[in-house]
């Protein structure tokens, strides 16, 4: 009795504030009506002669005129709130013949929850699940409309509701979690199409979607809208949404805790246990995307198997850490992406869907957009990305006049050596050393007070604060290498902003609109002292690479590795650190003696 009483308690306050919300979109209504009512009051007082005279008459001519453009005003925004394109989540779409397991156990939830069944399931890169309402006419039927009666093995139809939201399920959740886990985490938001399916809640829901697309469209410059009838459209859609926000989050609140309730019953026990999957789930998630898919994505390379990474990357988490001892015997389960028809397909499509989100990639695959496996990763993106930024760093250095051939060299080693970057990053306190006087300033050795902006890079407050903890030289080389990115990132070609993902089932991505890509950046721009860090690092790795025998690796939480005879090189980062920060190359150089580094030795660039 107690869980039925939360269920009715929650879905009775989230009916009273949908009406809640209903009587704002009511008293609008009755604003916009005010001037006409009091414009037949005037017209029916005239024809009847109680309201006669100069005064009335002209009264009659204000009040109608304005009653006329109050109504047109109204009837305009009426129109964009009904018609307007409301947002929509870029997800995969999940038809029943790819997924039939998939469908027939969100089917058999909803009957145990005695709750609708989804229209359809879509897949997002992203540790989440949600319900979304793709009823409106510009989204189109849903995937899996047309298997509207679908009937289990031995057991009876079920006719799916058009009308019902689409199941959106988190990609990660699939690969790591096992199908009894996955099943408790949908459980409470699959018992949200009960209050969902409700009449005041739903007409409640397309309103507030209505004025928020219609603030979308009064932000929008290339709608063929005077900036007069934008900003009044956006004024009265953004104070209608601020007088329903209280009520709309309530109702939302009531929701959930009318599905939460609901599902209290169905495998409550397990639901406990899939929680730590779903927070294990996003850190590792966060870790592949960050550290391992944004390096290839920099280099035009998208991994196509994020979602089996990010199992991989758990399983080394399970291994490190000890407060993950035991999730690795999980494994031996049946995962949840057993219950897709062609899960590698599917992995890919989500795979590309992330790299358009999160680095705003091209939608389809060419010469500089490539799919890239996991055991290519380190030829094809870990060495590419080194000598690349090695190459760039040489380029810059060029730039500044330095010279070719280190201090100490042999004759004929004017290559790009990593011993030519540490001579100019040293910090070389007190008189320079007797030689030839110059005739002007030394390209190599610029003055403390040189403007960085003469390199063409962009000197922000945050830019000077975070070069003034590293030497003149150091400062100078940054803000080179920052200007050398934004040049390559300016004439680099824009991606194609429409198209799908290759193969048989790809993102929606026609009913979202991809032009502000990325969606959602992975981290902020690099600062100048992180981008001569990089470049420093890779400059190493190359020199490793070609004169130690080392080789470029990939691990699953940290992403590009060095190893150097099979084993990670895990103290590299705090010596690099030193020669940017402080200019003091004598930790680094110990660390390439104890290796066997030939820091004067010509590298291979790109």
């Amino acid at each position: 009795m107690t869980g039925i009483g939360g269920v009715e308690s929650g879905a009775r306050a989230a009916r009273s504030r949908a009406l809640a919300v209903l009587r704002v979109r009511s008293r609008a209504l009755a604003v916009a009506l005010l001037p006409a009512a009091a414009a037949v009051i005037l017209l029916v007082g005239g024809s009847t002669g109680h309201l006669v005279g100069a005064g009335w008459d002209a009264a009659r001519w204000t009040v109608s005129v304005l009653a006329l453009l109050v109504l047109a005003s109204a009837a305009g925004v009426a129109l964009v709130v009904a018609r307007a394109r409301p947002a929509m989540t870029p997800t995969v779409p999940v038809t029943e013949e790819s997924a039939p397991d998939l469908y027939r156990m969100v089917r058999d939830l909803a009957d145990r929850l005695e709750v609708p069944a989804p229209s359809a399931i879509a897949l997002t890169p992203d540790c989440d699940s949600w319900l979304e309402d793709r009823t409106h006419p510009a989204h189109g039927p849903p995937s899996g409309e047309r298997h509207g009666d679908v009937a289990g093995p031995g057991g009876p139809v079920h006719r799916r509701d058009p009308a019902a939201p689409v199941l959106v399920i988190g990609s990660p959740f699939l690969w790591w979690m096992r199908v009894g886990e996955l099943r408790a985490v949908l459980a409470p938001v699959v018992a949200g199409t009960g209050p969902s399916a409700h009449p005041d809640i739903a007409a409640a829901r397309r309103f507030i979607r209505g004025l928020d697309a219609a603030v979308a469209v009064a932000s929008a410059r290339d709608r063929g809208l005077s900036r007069a009838v934008c900003r009044g459209l956006g004024q009265v859609s953004r104070l209608l949404l601020h007088s329903c926000r209280v009520h709309a989050a309530e109702m939302e609140r009531g929701v959930a805790a009318a599905a939460a309730e609901r599902a209290q019953a169905v495998d409550y026990g397990l639901r406990i246990v899939a929680q730590e999957q779903v927070g294990l789930a996003y850190a590792g998630w966060d870790r592949l995307l960050t550290r391992v898919a944004l390096p290839a994505w920099r280099m035009g390379r998208w991994p196509a198997r994020l979602d089996v990474g990010v199992v991989a990357a758990l399983t080394e988490l399970s291994r490190r850490d000890r407060l993950a001892e035991g999730f690795a015997s999980r494994l031996g389960e049946r995962p949840a992406c057993d219950l897709l028809e062609e899960p590698g397909l599917i992995d890919e499509s989500v795979s590309l869907l992330a790299a358009r989100l999160f680095h705003g990639g091209p939608a389809k695959t060419g010469p500089d957009w490539a799919p890239v496996g996991w055991d290519e990763y380190p030829e094809e993106v870990v060495d590419r990305a080194w000598r690349t930024d090695a190459a760039r760093l040489h380029r810059v250095l060029d730039t500044l006049g330095v010279r070719r051939t280190a201090e100490g060299a042999s004759a004929g080693a004017d290559g790009p050596t990593l011993a030519r970057v540490l001579d100019h990053l040293t910090d070389r306190p007190g008189p320079t050393p007797p030689g030839p006087a110059p005739s002007g300033p030394t390209p190599s050795d610029p003055p403390a007070d040189r403007d960085v902006q003469a390199t063409g890079a962009p000197t922000s407050g945050d830019d000077e604060d975070d070069l003034a903890d590293t030497t003149p030289r150091g400062a100078a080389l940054a803000a080179g290498l920052s200007a050398q990115l934004a040049r390559e990132e300016a004439a680099a070609p824009p991606p194609a902003v429409s198209g799908a993902a290759t193969g048989r089932t790809g993102p929606d991505s026609a009913l979202w609109d991809d032009r502000a890509l990325p969606l959602l950046p992975l981290q902020p721009p690099r600062t100048g002292r992180e981008v001569l860090t990089d470049h420093i690092t890779a400059m190493v790795c190359c020199a490793a690479m070609d004169t130690a025998g080392a080789a470029p690796g990939l691990d699953w939480l940290d992403g590009p590795s060095l190893l150097v005879n099979g084993v990670r090189a895990a103290d590299l980062a705090p010596r690099v650190r030193s020669l940017v920060e402080t200019g003091d190359p004598a930790p680094l150089r110990a660390w390439l003696t104890e290796l066997g580094i030939r820091a004067e030795k010509p590298v291979r660039l790109v």
